[in-house]
């Protein structure tokens, strides 16, 4: 019997907020600060951001902004809440929250119906905002996989390191299948220096261009900072604390980016 092929998600229907998923393929990347950070850079040039952490296993969006919400994704799967309710002000960083919920299970045990149900509720609160930013769970299991063929794009998060590389890829890889023609594209963080993560990112690019026949664009590189660290115990927005570090820098960059160049396809 010849093996099924791999499913493949239609392109996602218009909606009037861009929906942007945040992924990598393993931890550690700095993914969650990433989002953070981009959030904050899309209000401060004048969009409405909405930043959903999708992860009910390792959630931890809550954690760098030092809140304390009264409901989470957690009571949102469970039934005891909506969507809408589980969403939140940020007032220092001037965009709401959807929380995540740490230790609790995944997402990865929501059957299909719910996981369709939640996406669901998700588009319709994109009304009230120019962008979603979904903070994805590292790793590539269903649901993970599925809401990032939801996003009209997918920014996949990279480091220097071989095996982020190799797991970067892997992404890249199960998107293709999932969103044929889909808008993916990436951002390689922590880098020694510009040229470096340029390099780094051309590595990944390359075998993309090679064994998948797309190449992700280059979104930008983020260079390894000391303010990030200090940000992040002190559960500040960089982009306040430290707004002219090379990072904050590097961040705003990318933001503008992808606000001129628009969802692909």
């Amino acid at each position: 019997m010849s093996k099924p092929a791999a499913r493949a998600y239609s392109l996602s229907a218009a909606r009037p907020g861009r929906s942007i998923a945040v992924a990598s393929g393993k931890g550690g990347v700095g993914k969650t600060w990433f989002a953070i950070t981009l959030a904050h850079a899309m209000v401060l040039s004048g969009k409405r951001v909405l930043l959903f952490d999708a992860d009910l296993g390792l959630a931890n969006v809550d954690i760098q902004l030092g809140l304390m919400p009264a409901l989470d994704l957690g009571c949102v799967v469970s039934g005891s809440a909506t969507l809408s309710d589980a969403i939140a002000g940020f007032a220092p960083g001037g965009f709401d929250v959807v929380a995540g919920r740490s230790g609790s299970g995944s997402l990865a045990a929501l059957d299909p119906a719910a996981l369709e149900s939640l996406l669901s509720a998700l588009a319709s609160a994109a009304t009230h905002y120019d962008v979603v930013l979904l903070d994805l769970g590292a790793g590539v299991d269903r649901a993970v996989r599925r809401m990032a063929a939801w996003a009209d794009t997918a920014v996949v998060v990279a480091t220097e390191e071989p095996t982020s590389l190799t797991d970067a890829y892997a992404t890249m890889k199960l998107h293709t299948a999932d969103r044929p023609g889909g808008d993916a594209r990436l951002v390689v963080n922590l880098c020694s220096s510009p040229s470096a993560g340029e390099r780094t990112a051309a590595t990944l690019t390359r075998a993309c261009h090679a064994f998948l026949g797309r190449t992700p664009p280059l979104l930008g590189t983020i260079r390894r900072d000391a303010h990030v660290q200090d940000a992040i115990r002190r559960q500040s927005l960089l982009l306040t604390r430290h707004p002219n570090c090379p990072a904050s820098l590097d961040v705003e960059q990318i933001a503008a980016r992808i606000a001129d160049a628009g969802p692909a396809g």
